[in-house]
């Protein structure tokens, strides 16, 4: 049988959103606050000539920078004070919650609320600036190596590079926080599946071009886009599965009246960790291939021009350490957010129990077990989307094919933020129950 708040849902209507004022207005600051980050990856960054860096940029987007471009929304091949993206700070959370799990300090701020929340985020911030002006440093030592892309080198043009490209960052991390407190959706998540979904057209467009022209075979071509619609039904079947456990509660006796005993599911989605692996393997491996990448077009030793070649798109260490960050940060990230000890102990107040096990710490046990081989098939299935892409590049060339990296992004991004949607007209909904109740009530006495 269905419960109230799913019965509620299958009624959800355009009247219901018309009455949803609060939601609008989140809507709207949400598209407002993309179409600021949107204007920003096209503002150029000061002391750099545009033509003579597109020319740049198209020389080496076949690499490694192809795909810091599709993750920045084109503001790469642009020169754009976004060019970091949110990248860095990616990185920097990733960094932070690695170490908190190994250091009792940061592990009891995790536990102490919203003030040890504040000050993790606090301790994620400098970190990213750290690692956002390093890298925006390489990136101005690899422009003063290209010819004629920078038209007044020097340490001014370095500086003057470093604060426009971390200032770019750090507006970007301010502007996603404000999308998730007063938008609807993650606001990190929006702006990547925003930067994504602006390339879209461009990208199938070239697709196309390059099966007209011959560039790739015609048939090879349309099965790449037949490849996209398959990849997205898997997306949504895989992110929408469950593996749901029993729960069964006991009569119980409330005064003079005895209550039936009642069962309940406790669902397990099979990709617990989202598409949170993918982004961190692919922030890791952004982070020092694109500084090797731009280092490697001035004067660079042989070493760095070996670390580049090694860590492009579609190599066999690339592929290797995709797909290692991708299944290390599914169960990290799962371990993260999904406690079984803490699971456990709140069915055992509540009185629930799985059939045929012990509660407490017998059913922990079960639990994680249950967890664990789900998160294997999980791990397995995001490492396989994000690797399609990869494989293919590496033998058709083709820089811009909408891989599936990018898919599970859009994807994802685009069911979290309908399930907000939907969250937010339920509520709705019942504010509009719990008020007709209240005056029919009043009418009654």
């Amino acid at each position: 049988m269905a419960s109230a708040a799913e019965q509620l849902a299958r009624n959800l209507s355009f009247s219901t959103f018309s009455k949803a004022k609060a939601l609008q207005q989140r809507i709207l600051f949400t598209l407002g606050a993309l179409l600021v980050y949107r204007l920003g990856t096209f503002i150029p960054v000061p002391g750099i000539d545009p033509d003579a860096f597109r020319a740049t940029f198209e020389q080496s987007q076949q690499g490694i920078i192809g795909m810091f471009n599709m993750f920045a929304g084109g503001a790469v091949e642009r020169m754009a004070i976004f060019a970091l993206n949110l990248i860095p700070y990616i990185t920097a959370s990733i960094v932070v919650q690695v170490v908190s799990t190994a250091s009792p300090r940061l592990e009891a701020l995790k536990k102490e609320g919203e003030a040890g929340r504040r000050k993790m985020n606090q301790y994620t911030r400098y970190l990213a600036v750290l690692f956002c002006a390093v890298q925006a440093y390489g990136i101005a030592v690899g422009l003063e190596g290209s010819q004629g892309v920078v038209l007044n080198p020097g340490w001014f043009f370095r500086i003057s590079t470093v604060i426009t490209l971390v200032g770019g960052t750090m507006f970007l991390m301010w502007l996603g926080e404000q999308i998730t407190a007063r938008g609807v959706g993650n606001g990190i998540s929006l702006i990547i599946f925003a930067g994504i979904v602006a390339n879209l057209p461009a990208t199938v467009a070239q697709t196309l071009e390059l099966a007209r022209t011959g560039a790739i075979p015609a048939l090879a071509g349309l099965g790449m886009l037949v490849l996209a619609l398959v990849v997205i039904a898997v997306i949504i079947f895989f992110e929408r599965a469950q593996r749901r456990l029993l729960i069964q509660y006991p009569k119980r006796q409330v005064g003079n009246k005895m209550f039936q005993g009642d069962t309940s599911h406790l669902p397990l989605k099979l990709n617990t960790s989202g598409v949170i692996p993918v982004i961190f393997g692919s922030s890791l491996l952004l982070l020092p291939a694109t500084i090797a990448s731009f280092a490697a077009q001035g004067n660079a030793p042989a070493w760095l021009t070996t670390v580049t070649a090694l860590l492009g798109r579609g190599q066999p260490l690339y592929l290797a350490l995709f797909a290692f960050f991708i299944i290390f940060f599914a169960f990290f990230y799962t371990a993260i957010v999904f406690n079984p000890t803490e699971t456990a102990d709140n069915l055992k107040r509540s009185g629930g129990f799985i059939p045929g096990i012990r509660p407490g710490e017998r059913t922990a046990q079960h639990i994680d077990y249950v967890l664990t081989r789900i998160t294997v098939v999980g791990a397995i299935y995001l490492t396989v989307v994000a690797l399609i892409p990869e494989v293919l590049f590496s033998q058709l060339a083709v820089s811009q094919f909408i891989g599936g990296t990018s898919l599970l992004i859009m994807v994802t991004v685009t069911l979290d933020t309908i399930t907000q949607i939907q969250s937010h007209l339920v509520a709705q909904q019942y504010e509009g129950l719990l008020k007709k109740s209240r005056l029919g009530g009043g009418k009654r006495r």
